[in-house]
């Protein structure tokens, strides 16, 4: 990976709306460079999206739920984890998975209208999968930061000390 890639890709990760035109001020390069660049890191699925976050729970009727499951599964010989991974990213209610390290081994987040649904999602469709041993859900009662960005707190609240004399 050339560092011209490393630049583009900090930059990108800091704001992925900013322009070819712009990376290419910053970095002195060309706008031809730059894009011929993102496009090669994006066919090497080194760029793998361009996330947008929406707060829906601000709009009305769009309100969703977020559980977050801890899954202990038998993992199976020759394959591990990756067969039974592949079983549950597929469902479209799941909007994360992870092989995790400690008491479970996976951590699935899906997304719901209801609770019911999500009891649902888990009773009929995760826990029978084949060599699932047990779940556990944690429901998201709040959101106040999410891949680096504050939803809601006091991001712009002035934080320097006062100092009087």
């Amino acid at each position: 990976m050339t560092n011209q890639e490393l630049n583009i890709l900090a930059i990108l990760d800091e704001n992925h709306r900013v322009s070819a035109k712009s990376i290419a001020m910053q970095l002195e390069m060309t706008e031809e460079n730059v894009n011929k660049l993102i496009k090669k890191l994006e066919e090497e699925k080194v760029i793998v999206s361009y996330p947008t976050l929406i707060d829906w729970n601000k709009i009305e009727g769009k309100e969703t739920i977020v559980a977050m499951i801890d899954v202990k599964v038998t993992p199976q010989r020759g394959v591990g984890f990756n067969e039974i991974a592949e079983q549950i990213y597929r469902y479209p209610e799941v909007r994360s998975l992870y092989l995790m390290s400690g008491t479970y081994d996976l951590s699935v987040t899906i997304e719901g209208k209801t609770m019911q649904e999500i009891a649902l999602f888990v009773s009929n469709k995760l826990a029978t999968i084949e060599n699932v041993v047990s779940t556990t859900s944690h429901f998201m009662l709040k959101k106040y930061k999410h891949d680096g960005v504050i939803i809601e707190g006091e991001e712009d609240k002035d934080r320097r000390m006062v100092v009087s004399p």
